[in-house]
């Protein structure tokens, strides 16, 4: 059996990097999922009838995303060492699976940017509504983490009364000029969508770069088995 040599076994460094951040991508993400599902803050959000449809599914997504970049990882790491044309098989088909995925969730997010903007802002409107009838913490520390985020307060223009503990803070003429969530959350969708976008055609294309690396690596391994 020859080895490779040091041009392939640079790919096959490259490989090996490459899915080391992706498994600590992976993990953080799926670390960050664990934690809005455990953390007492958001936790009761999951046990009422009137359950915030996008956010715990937002949730489970990430969960499911990070469990799968790690696996992901982890048989590029293994493949790329262990210079194992099955293990990087795996890598190449589940990282297929995931471009494939996310283009589509790219297509569908612009064809629906209207529908999403309504259904975030029936969200949020509802949850403040909740949260004025009936105090839960849970409630609070999502209208916190929503307009904080957004730096927005109240569902309209007009002064937020009861719950201006939940806004952001702001002095002198700053509080005068207070933006509704129903307007940062159509703004931040409408202008920076082609930033969403631009990150997403990023990660894409790294994407690709990892599946063609991966074939490139997986011949290098096989012409090298043929020869004797």
């Amino acid at each position: 059996m020859a080895a490779l040599n040091g041009g392939e076994m640079c790919v096959k460094y490259l490989v090996f990097v490459f899915n080391f951040i992706f498994w600590i991508a992976g993990s953080v993400v799926l670390a960050v999922g664990i934690w809005l599902r455990l953390d007492p803050k958001t936790k009761s959000l999951f046990e009422g009838e009137n359950l915030p449809y996008f956010f715990y599914t937002g949730v489970y997504i990430l969960i499911a995303a990070g469990s799968l970049m790690m696996v992901v990882g982890f048989f590029g790491c293994c493949g790329a060492i262990q210079e194992s044309p099955f293990m990087l098989g795996l890598f190449f088909f589940f990282l297929l699976v995931i471009f494939v995925a996310e283009v589509a969730a790219g297509i569908w997010g612009f064809s629906n940017q209207t529908k999403v903007i309504e259904d975030i802002t029936t969200f949020y409107k509802q949850t403040y509504k909740s949260y004025n009838e009936t105090k839960q913490d849970a409630l609070k520390e999502t209208l916190r983490l929503i307009q904080r985020g957004l730096n927005c307060c109240g569902p309209s223009r007009d002064p937020p009364g009861h719950t201006e503990e939940t806004c952001p803070k702001k002095e002198g003429l700053d509080v005068l000029i207070t933006k509704s969530c129903p307007d940062a959350i159509d703004e931040i969708f409408s202008s920076k969508l082609h930033i969403i976008g631009g990150v997403g055609i990023g990660i894409g294309m790294i994407m690709v770069f990892g599946m063609i690396f991966s074939l490139m690596l997986c011949c290098a391994i096989q012409k090298t088995r043929e020869i004797v």
